[in-house]
């Protein structure tokens, strides 16, 4: 069979070393003075090591993809939500009545619902991709979340998705998701991939009371000693404590690095994909902006280890991609600011 995931990790490269070189040159020669834009140089630099060209096309139009999933841990009573609202908020971002669907006007980006794994039979309906591995993981506390197979084919999804924006004429990409419980498979994963012991990573989700955070904590803590997560093995790792949406995310941004698009993560539940998507292929960092840093406790974590600097830090901790969308602007400016701004020969400007 077509092995669509060793094929996307074969063609991802590092940044272009020679475009590198001249964004560098060129935010010198801008007028104004060197390194007056501070990180928004670097991720300009980035964007045209990513496309091995100065300036780098600016990343727009954009589009969000929200990856949909549910999860079996639910049932160790790690949120107070039903587990219906994953499906109930899939039909809101449909009809545009959600946090993402504002900010992504605000933007002009794209919105792309796809489910891949959510525990309910959702309706055909325009913008919604229907691209169900299951309804819903199974319980990591008792085994599995998913088998090795369903893992893969999650990644492929994310892969896919990827794929089909870019083909679409899209220039970024940006992470979102959607899935009661999922902080929870977040905060394992980070567990996993940092080191980090369940208490420091696994945070309030939705806003849960101290004492759902307390078994919150210790169902992380069970799933990690149940299944004993090999990082060396990401794909094992995923399978074991993973969501069906953390997968696909995992597949966007390895789509996304081997078409040299830049992919702006969300929050915690794309840090912890990151983090799985580096163990597969390091060099998928090359296309990765961190949106935001949100106030889930694993994804500061998880930036950490990735050493990726987040662009806003607002206290977010809704998801959806909403903390990407809010970046968007900013990665599209500097992109822009290459493109359009003088050098000091060009506008006679004096230097120092």
């Amino acid at each position: 069979p077509h092995d669509l995931l060793a094929e996307t990790v074969a063609q991802i490269r590092p940044l272009d070393a020679k475009a590198l070189g001249e964004a560098w040159e060129r935010q010198k020669r801008m007028t104004k003075p060197a390194g007056a834009l501070g990180m928004l140089e670097i991720i300009s630099a980035q964007l045209s090591g990513l496309s091995r060209q100065c300036p780098p096309p600016i990343p727009e139009p954009a589009a969000v993809a929200i990856f949909a999933g549910d999860h079996g841990v639910h049932a160790q009573g790690v949120t107070p939500w039903p587990q219906e609202v994953t499906a109930q908020m899939v039909a809101n971002f449909l009809g545009g009545g959600a946090v993402c669907n504002a900010f992504a006007t605000q933007v002009g980006a794209e919105v792309c619902i796809v489910d891949v794994g959510v525990a309910a039979d959702l309706p055909a309906t325009p913008g919604l991709l229907p691209r169900k591995i299951r309804a819903g993981t199974s319980d990591m506390t008792t085994g599995p979340a998913m088998t090795r197979e369903e893992a893969r084919q999650a990644i492929e999804v994310g892969i896919e998705t990827a794929r089909d924006l870019v083909a679409a004429g899209n220039k970024a990409l940006l992470t979102g998701e959607m899935g009661i419980a999922n902080t929870t498979a977040s905060a394992a994963l980070i567990s996993v991939f940092t080191g980090a012991d369940p208490a420091e990573v696994t945070g309030r989700g939705t806003g849960i009371n101290d004492e759902t955070l307390t078994r919150k904590t210790e169902v992380v803590r069970r799933a990690l000693e149940l299944h004993q997560p090999d990082p060396a093995d990401p794909v094992g790792v995923l399978a074991a404590i993973g969501g069906f949406e953390h997968a696909a995310i995992v597949g966007l941004l390895l789509g996304g690095a081997s078409l040299r698009t830049p992919v702006i993560l969300d929050g915690v539940s794309a840090g912890a994909a990151a983090l799985v998507a580096r163990a597969i292929a390091p060099e998928v960092l090359a296309a990765c902006i961190a949106g935001h840093r949100s106030a889930e406790p694993g994804h500061v974590a998880a930036l950490n280890k990735l050493g990726l600097r987040p662009l806003v830090d607002l206290d977010l901790r809704l998801g959806e991609g909403t903390g990407a969308l809010l970046a968007l602007p900013l990665v599209q400016s500097t992109a822009r600011a290459m493109h359009e701004v003088a050098t000091f020969d060009s506008a006679g400007v004096t230097e120092k």
